[in-house]
């Protein structure tokens, strides 16, 4: 189990990895036209998917602080993949509120929606430092 904050990474064979998240256990891998097996989504999709459900996440908060159905709350993302430096170029996330949400409360609910904590980090990107180790961390 990894501590709060750390994520671990450990090469499964192939294109395939394990992350450990807590107690969690998630997969990434890479299609087959890409020379994978396809087993898990890649780490650019999860990546894409980590804004989407943190986006449903708030939205969900959002209608049930004001207690409101959540049925039918759907978020959509879509991405495309940009070139030099290779990276995911652009973004779109799409919400389907539920009948519950009052055009009233459209508005709030967007904002609340669009200020999730991983779009916040995209919006104002943490530093990022990447080190060679010489040797694996204990656990």
């Amino acid at each position: 189990m990894t501590a709060p904050g750390q994520i671990e990474v450990r090469h499964l064979g192939e294109d395939r990895f394990a992350i450990e998240v807590r107690k969690h256990t998630i997969s990434v891998d890479q299609p087959t036209d890409d020379g994978g097996t396809d087993t898990a989504p890649t780490p650019t999709e999860l990546f894409v998917a980590g804004l989407a459900s943190c986006v449903a996440h708030y939205a969900h908060r959002y209608l049930a602080r004001h207690g409101l159905d959540s049925d039918g709350l759907q978020v959509t993302a879509t991405y495309e993949i940009a070139l030099r430096p290779t990276r995911v170029g652009q973004v779109r996330v799409d919400i389907v509120p539920p009948s519950s949400l009052p055009s009233s409360r459209r508005e709030a609910f967007l904002a609340v929606a669009s200020h999730c904590t991983v779009h916040n980090s995209l919006a104002q990107p943490p530093s990022v430092h990447i080190n060679l180790m010489s040797e694996m961390l204990s656990a």
